[in-house]
């Protein structure tokens, strides 16, 4: 279908997501929406940036044309996404209506409100038919998960046959001296840039807690296979602060 008359109403009614309760998750990143962006670019030097770009650009090679953004947030991995991928269209979803909110004016600034729409949805239950998409992405989302593999799990079911899966996630670094600097990082630099910038006391301790409970590439490449995948890669970034998975359905 063309790109350029697609609208909404043409998604078959699977393909809307489902608004559910608001959960405390949800209800901390609706209070930092406003300042999300600026602060995760301000907590990594804005080497976040890179790390995304070296994820998408690792879809390159299977051209998606339809795509879901799991834990899509204000949208930044959406947009760089349909830039650089040029897919038909990329379904952006989330638990934070605050974050997509401000996710939708960021897509409609840029013109690409044609290309991708947000929808209100449960990771671990999603409101999509099996075989869906071409590619499943999610990027620094999948640590807040409730449930790791029941999420993987309904990425694999949204996913077509050979489709892919791309997931990045800040981790902890494995080896000296990096893992202590950062412990000391996270631990005190983090909490106290993320008060000062967003006003919320437990957003910022909450992060590098979730990094830290993260399961790191050697124990979560096993269970993308447990959970549906095969051909699964991974790729550390600096130093091992963010690392990036590639898995076949």
């Amino acid at each position: 279908m063309n790109r350029n008359t697609y609208s909404p109403t043409h998604y078959a009614p699977s393909l809307i997501g489902r608004a559910g309760g608001e959960s405390a998750i949800a209800a901390m990143f609706n209070h930092i929406a406003p300042t999300y962006d600026r602060l995760n670019h301000t907590l990594s030097l804005g080497i976040d940036r890179r790390w995304r770009r070296k994820a998408i650009d690792a879809l390159k090679p299977f051209a998606p044309q339809v795509i879901l953004d799991i834990a899509t947030g204000t949208g930044d991995f959406a947009l760089l996404a349909a830039r650089r991928l040029d897919p038909d269209r990329i379904i952006g979803v989330d638990i934070s209506e605050g974050m997509m909110e401000v996710g939708r004016e960021k897509v409609k600034a840029a013109g690409l409100d044609n290309v991708i729409y947000f929808s209100k949805d449960d990771c671990t239950d999603l409101s999509f038919d099996d075989n869906s998409f071409d590619a499943v992405t999610v990027s620094y989302g999948a640590r807040n998960f409730e449930d790791l593999e029941a999420g993987l799990r309904e990425m694999c079911r949204v996913l077509k046959p050979g489709g892919h899966l791309m997931l990045v996630e800040l981790t902890t670094p494995p080896r000296f001296p990096m893992k202590q600097l950062f412990n000391i990082y996270a631990h005190t630099v983090m909490p106290f840039i993320g008060r000062l910038i967003s006003h919320d006391d437990s957003a910022y301790t909450y992060l590098p807690r979730t990094m830290e409970a993260f399961p790191q590439a050697e124990i979560l490449a096993p269970m993308l296979r447990r959970c549906g995948f095969s051909e699964v890669q991974f790729k550390r970034f600096t130093f091992g602060l963010s690392t990036m998975y590639l898995a076949t359905k």
